[in-house]
């Protein structure tokens, strides 16, 4: 499998497995949860994707179950992980309602109960969730830069941002941002035009795509789309999903699509993605249909 630098010391696997589901699964033992991360091990997808709000606040204690009684898998993993997002649930279950913090205290205290509840010595990424209307960006960016100095966390990037949000916190930071995820797929293709892509393009910065499957959308697609997606599919040898993902690949900018199923046989062919020949004529197809209507 490709990896995807971020910086000079650090790189992602191509393909993520995002695990805001796990605590979803009916066996959440960390045997069952070992098996998960060893059957993506073993199509060379090393980089998990977590965030503290996941299963209310549990999918990280969960994943921790599982390093901590299989410790050497913390050798063989990267682990991005998020914050900011407040919502009544688990240790915030007393908040009034949902909001975001991005202050100092909240990213310092969020970056300990992480390596915590996931029994790491370090975070690979920390991304800051959501963009915060409240932010003072000079407190945020130099909490970030704090959390690396440190060493607790080797590298830190954002989820959702848009060009402002991105420059606005890296005029305050030393550290350098090292991705955003972002909304990517043929049911949310958006991304392509409106700049968020570009923008990161320019600048060389990887991106990772969370929802690549539209939430399930994608497999439940109807006409011309689901019949594109069908017919490279059989041309293949792989399912539609595998078709999604290929799409999002086949970019030139470094998209890495984030990946979340609690089926074993679904994680075993995330790496079907890889098998799909996908040119110019057929990803613009894929494109069109998803679309509606033709390209200008």
């Amino acid at each position: 499998m490709d990896r995807v630098t971020l910086q000079t010391d650090l790189s992602l696997s191509r393909i993520v497995y995002g695990m805001w589901r796990l605590g979803d699964d009916t066996d959440t033992s960390p045997h069952h949860v070992q098996t998960k991360i060893e059957v993506c091990l073993d199509q060379g997808i090393t980089t998990m994707d977590q965030a503290d709000i996941y299963g209310g606040y549990m999918a990280e204690e969960v994943m921790g179950a599982a390093i901590k009684a299989a410790p050497a898998l913390k050798d063989q993993i990267e682990v991005v992980t998020k914050c900011d997002i407040v919502a009544p649930a688990g240790r915030y279950a007393d908040a009034p309602g949902k909001y975001y913090d991005t202050s100092r205290a909240h990213i310092l205290a969020s970056v300990d109960h992480s390596l915590r509840l996931m029994n790491l010595d370090k975070i690979d990424v920390l991304l800051i969730h959501r963009p915060d209307p409240l932010m003072d960006h000079h407190e945020t960016g130099g909490a970030l830069d704090e959390i690396v100095a440190s060493g607790k966390v080797r590298a830190v990037g954002v989820s959702n941002f848009k060009l402002h949000d991105w420059t606005l916190l890296q005029s305050a930071m030393k550290s350098q941002l090292v991705t955003n995820q972002i909304e990517l797929s043929l049911s949310a293709p958006q991304g392509f035009t409106n700049g968020d892509v570009a923008f990161l393009q320019e600048r060389g910065v990887p991106m990772m795509a969370w929802s690549p499957l539209g939430g399930g959308a994608l497999m439940n697609a109807t006409g011309e789309l689901k019949a594109e997606l069908a017919d490279v599919a059989a041309a293949n040898g792989v399912d539609a999903s595998a078709v999604a993902v290929a799409w999002l690949l086949a970019h030139p900018a470094s998209i890495m699509p984030v990946m979340g199923t609690n089926n074993i046989y679904r994680i075993k062919a995330l790496s079907d993605a890889l098998k799909v020949k996908m040119d110019r004529q057929t990803w613009f197809s894929l494109y069109t249909a998803a679309l509606g209507h033709e390209v200008p």
